[in-house]
Protein backbone atom coordinates (compact mmCIF):
# COMPACT_ATOMS: atom_id res chain seq x y z
CA UNK A 1 0.00 0.00 0.00
CA UNK A 2 2.60 2.39 0.52
CA UNK A 3 4.59 1.78 -2.52
CA UNK A 4 0.96 2.24 -4.17
CA UNK A 5 1.08 5.68 -2.40
CA UNK A 6 4.29 6.71 -3.48
CA UNK A 7 3.90 5.04 -6.75
CA UNK A 8 0.96 7.98 -7.10
CA UNK A 9 2.97 10.71 -6.25
CA UNK A 10 5.74 9.87 -8.25
CA UNK A 11 3.34 9.24 -11.06
CA UNK A 12 1.43 12.72 -10.21
CA UNK A 13 4.60 14.68 -10.29
CA UNK A 14 6.34 13.30 -13.52
CA UNK A 15 2.55 14.13 -15.66
CA UNK A 16 2.67 17.91 -13.43
CA UNK A 17 6.40 18.35 -15.31
CA UNK A 18 5.32 16.50 -18.75
CA UNK A 19 2.10 18.82 -19.34
CA UNK A 20 3.97 22.07 -17.97
CA UNK A 21 6.86 21.08 -20.60
CA UNK A 22 4.82 20.51 -23.25
CA UNK A 23 2.75 23.73 -22.79
CA UNK A 24 6.28 25.44 -22.86
CA UNK A 25 7.81 23.94 -25.86
CA UNK A 26 4.42 24.50 -27.71
CA UNK A 27 4.49 28.11 -26.22
CA UNK A 28 7.93 28.75 -27.51
CA UNK A 29 7.47 27.31 -30.87
CA UNK A 30 4.49 29.44 -31.84
CA UNK A 31 6.19 32.24 -30.36
CA UNK A 32 9.08 31.35 -33.32
CA UNK A 33 6.55 30.97 -36.09
CA UNK A 34 4.57 34.21 -34.91
CA UNK A 35 7.91 36.12 -34.86
CA UNK A 36 8.47 34.78 -38.37
CA UNK A 37 5.24 35.73 -40.47
CA UNK A 38 5.48 39.17 -38.70
CA UNK A 39 8.67 39.59 -39.79
CA UNK A 40 7.73 38.41 -43.65
CA UNK A 41 4.50 40.38 -43.19
CA UNK A 42 6.14 43.19 -42.02
CA UNK A 43 9.08 43.01 -44.60
CA UNK A 44 6.08 43.26 -47.73
CA UNK A 45 4.35 46.12 -45.69
CA UNK A 46 8.34 48.01 -45.92
CA UNK A 47 8.85 47.14 -49.55
CA UNK A 48 5.55 48.26 -50.79
CA UNK A 49 5.16 51.21 -48.77
CA UNK A 50 9.09 52.74 -49.30
CA UNK A 51 7.89 52.18 -53.14
CA UNK A 52 4.88 54.07 -53.34
CA UNK A 53 3.82 57.01 -54.85
CA UNK A 54 1.91 58.82 -52.09
CA UNK A 55 -0.82 57.62 -49.46
CA UNK A 56 -4.37 58.12 -51.00
CA UNK A 57 -6.92 57.45 -47.63
CA UNK A 58 -6.07 56.38 -44.41
CA UNK A 59 -7.85 54.83 -41.70
CA UNK A 60 -7.02 53.27 -37.81
CA UNK A 61 -7.59 49.65 -39.72
CA UNK A 62 -6.69 50.90 -43.51
CA UNK A 63 -3.86 52.32 -45.50
CA UNK A 64 -4.27 52.76 -49.68
CA UNK A 65 -1.94 53.96 -51.67
CA UNK A 66 -1.01 55.22 -55.07
CA UNK A 67 1.92 53.06 -57.13
CA UNK A 68 2.03 54.65 -60.62
CA UNK A 69 -0.93 55.89 -62.21
CA UNK A 70 -4.34 54.28 -61.64
CA UNK A 71 -2.80 51.57 -59.46
CA UNK A 72 -3.65 51.35 -56.16
CA UNK A 73 -2.31 48.98 -52.93
CA UNK A 74 -4.21 48.75 -49.60
CA UNK A 75 -3.83 47.48 -46.33
CA UNK A 76 -6.57 46.39 -44.63
CA UNK A 77 -7.36 45.19 -41.22
CA UNK A 78 -10.26 43.27 -40.37
CA UNK A 79 -10.85 42.71 -36.31
CA UNK A 80 -13.72 40.56 -36.42
CA UNK A 81 -11.41 38.24 -39.16
CA UNK A 82 -8.39 38.74 -36.85
CA UNK A 83 -6.79 39.44 -40.26
CA UNK A 84 -4.46 41.92 -42.44
CA UNK A 85 -5.00 41.78 -46.39
CA UNK A 86 -2.45 43.52 -48.79
CA UNK A 87 -4.54 43.93 -52.15
CA UNK A 88 -2.67 45.73 -55.14
CA UNK A 89 -4.25 46.74 -58.61
CA UNK A 90 -3.75 43.47 -61.02
CA UNK A 91 -2.64 40.86 -58.14
CA UNK A 92 -4.03 38.38 -56.08
CA UNK A 93 -4.97 39.52 -52.23
CA UNK A 94 -3.29 37.99 -49.94
CA UNK A 95 -3.07 37.99 -46.24
CA UNK A 96 -0.20 39.10 -44.45
CA UNK A 97 -1.48 38.22 -40.93
CA UNK A 98 -4.25 36.37 -39.30
CA UNK A 99 -4.67 35.38 -35.77
CA UNK A 100 -4.16 39.30 -35.31
CA UNK A 101 -6.02 40.52 -32.30
CA UNK A 102 -4.63 44.34 -32.12
CA UNK A 103 -3.40 46.34 -34.92
CA UNK A 104 -3.66 50.19 -35.88
CA UNK A 105 -2.34 52.47 -38.50
CA UNK A 106 -0.81 55.83 -37.82
CA UNK A 107 0.31 58.52 -40.07
CA UNK A 108 2.78 61.68 -40.13
CA UNK A 109 3.36 64.50 -42.31
CA UNK A 110 7.18 63.92 -42.00
CA UNK A 111 9.46 61.81 -40.85
CA UNK A 112 11.77 62.07 -37.91
CA UNK A 113 15.48 63.54 -38.27
CA UNK A 114 18.36 64.01 -35.94
CA UNK A 115 16.74 67.67 -34.72
CA UNK A 116 13.45 66.51 -34.65
CA UNK A 117 12.02 64.04 -32.40
CA UNK A 118 8.42 64.52 -32.92
CA UNK A 119 6.33 63.13 -35.47
CA UNK A 120 3.39 65.40 -36.46
CA UNK A 121 0.25 64.08 -37.73
CA UNK A 122 -0.47 65.00 -41.44
CA UNK A 123 -3.66 67.43 -42.30
CA UNK A 124 -4.61 65.29 -45.69
CA UNK A 125 -3.02 62.15 -46.71
CA UNK A 126 -1.17 63.70 -49.16
CA UNK A 127 1.23 65.48 -46.75
CA UNK A 128 2.04 61.85 -45.49
CA UNK A 129 5.62 61.12 -45.31
CA UNK A 130 5.38 58.69 -42.34
CA UNK A 131 3.72 55.01 -41.57
CA UNK A 132 3.59 53.84 -38.33
CA UNK A 133 2.37 50.35 -37.29
CA UNK A 134 1.60 48.33 -34.92
CA UNK A 135 0.06 44.76 -34.15
CA UNK A 136 0.02 41.81 -31.51
CA UNK A 137 -1.24 38.28 -32.60
CA UNK A 138 -1.78 35.24 -30.18
CA UNK A 139 -2.70 31.44 -30.28
CA UNK A 140 -4.45 28.80 -28.29
CA UNK A 141 -1.57 26.64 -26.28
CA UNK A 142 -3.96 23.61 -25.03
CA UNK A 143 -7.09 25.49 -25.14
CA UNK A 144 -5.71 28.88 -23.38
CA UNK A 145 -5.65 31.93 -25.29
CA UNK A 146 -1.68 33.36 -24.69
CA UNK A 147 0.03 35.96 -26.70
CA UNK A 148 2.67 33.87 -27.60
CA UNK A 149 4.57 37.19 -29.56
CA UNK A 150 5.21 40.44 -28.25
CA UNK A 151 3.83 43.94 -29.85
CA UNK A 152 5.45 44.44 -32.98
CA UNK A 153 5.86 48.03 -34.17
CA UNK A 154 7.56 50.01 -37.04
CA UNK A 155 8.03 53.20 -38.76
CA UNK A 156 7.75 53.36 -42.25
CA UNK A 157 8.68 56.33 -44.93
CA UNK A 158 7.10 56.48 -48.26
CA UNK A 159 10.08 57.69 -49.95
CA UNK A 160 9.30 58.45 -53.48
CA UNK A 161 8.29 62.22 -54.43
CA UNK A 162 5.13 62.65 -55.66
CA UNK A 163 3.31 65.19 -57.69
CA UNK A 164 -0.53 64.33 -57.93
Amino acid sequence: MTAAGIGSVSFAAIYTLVFYLTRSFLAMGNYADLDKISRLALDQMTRDIRQAQYLVSSASNQLAFNVGGSNTLTFTYDSAARKLTRSKTGEQDKVLLSECDYLLFNTYQRNMSNQVFNAFSNATPATCKLVDLSWVCSRQIMQQKVNTESVQTAKIVIRNEHAH
